[in-house]
């Protein structure tokens, strides 16, 4: 990432984070630290699910 001479450093660290977030590239890091099962993924979908049908019905 290129900046320009004079440039504040909070301004490029603010536009290199934003880059990064778009990118994904944090979460896929995260993604593949630790090993979930399929059963787990499917479990946690589930939960995810029934809460936002409860949120969405409760308000």
């Amino acid at each position: 990432m290129k900046y320009k001479k004079g440039e504040y450093i909070d301004k490029v660290l603010k536009m290199y984070r934003k880059k990064m977030d778009k990118s994904d590239l944090i979460k896929e890091v995260k993604k593949h630290q630790e090993y979930i099962k399929h059963s787990q993924k499917r479990r946690n979908n589930l939960i995810k699910a029934r809460y936002k049908q409860f949120i969405k019905y409760n308000i």
